[in-house]
């Protein structure tokens, strides 16, 4: 009993740590790849520069979430479904604004910055697989979009290869929309997780636990672990 309380304490001080270290790698490529993406005019680099930025946001909110009930993770994880949204909208806008004129971007420059950009979302992607069960929606919405950048990023690295063969901003563009419905898809996971957590929080409260059963699988497909 001693040992699993002490774990039970070090968890929340371990998990902060954790998200404050991914939100700090962020935050610091945001500005490595924006830039880049903007000099060189990637639709699909810009899309996921931003996407850096939402995770910054997320991971932040963890840290200022983690010590709340249930009920008000479960909200703080639908904001989170919201902001992950984020990259989908900038992706769509830049498109939207290269349709027209849909210049090919610098292919190494594209290669070299997504290759970077793998590197840290791999490694965030490993730091947060370790604590991602020990906040509920929130850490799992941080780990799912780390898990889907690197996907992302690998295929901005196949996309300049196709630039540089095809010379057309074409790949760019339609990557670009392509992250769009990676982000969505992200977002009803978190959405979904969330719900699960609202129901259970409901349930503690002594609501009618098995309608409220049925409204969480009409919800989402994804099953939470169920309140003790």
């Amino acid at each position: 009993m001693d040992e699993t309380d002490a774990a039970a304490h070090v968890r929340p001080a371990r998990v902060r740590r954790t998200v404050l270290l991914v939100a700090g790698l962020n935050l610091a490529y945001f500005f490595v790849e924006a830039g880049v993406a903007l000099a060189i005019g990637s639709v699909s680099l810009f899309a996921d520069s931003v996407d850096f930025l939402e995770d910054t946001a997320v991971n932040l909110l963890i840290v200022l979430a983690l010590g709340w009930s249930l009920a008000w993770r479960a909200r703080a994880g639908r904001v989170m479904a919201g902001i992950i949204l984020v990259p989908a909208l900038a992706a769509a806008w830049q498109a939207f604004a290269k349709f027209s004129d849909p210049a090919a971007p610098d292919p190494l420059a594209l290669v070299l910055t997504a290759g970077g950009a793998v590197v840290v979302n791999l490694v965030c992607t490993l730091v947060l697989v370790r604590v991602r069960d020990h906040g509920g929606s929130m850490t799992q919405a941080a780990w799912l979009a780390a898990r889907n950048d690197v996907v992302v990023n690998l295929a901005i690295i196949a996309m300049g290869g196709l630039t540089a063969w095809l010379r057309s901003g074409w790949p760019d563009l339609v990557l670009g929309l392509v992250i769009v419905v990676v982000n969505v898809s992200a977002a009803r996971e978190v959405w979904g997780l969330a719900t699960e957590e609202r129901l259970a929080a409901r349930a503690l409260a002594g609501e009618d636990v098995d309608q409220l059963g049925r409204q969480g699988r009409r919800a989402s497909p994804l099953r939470a672990p169920c309140p003790p």
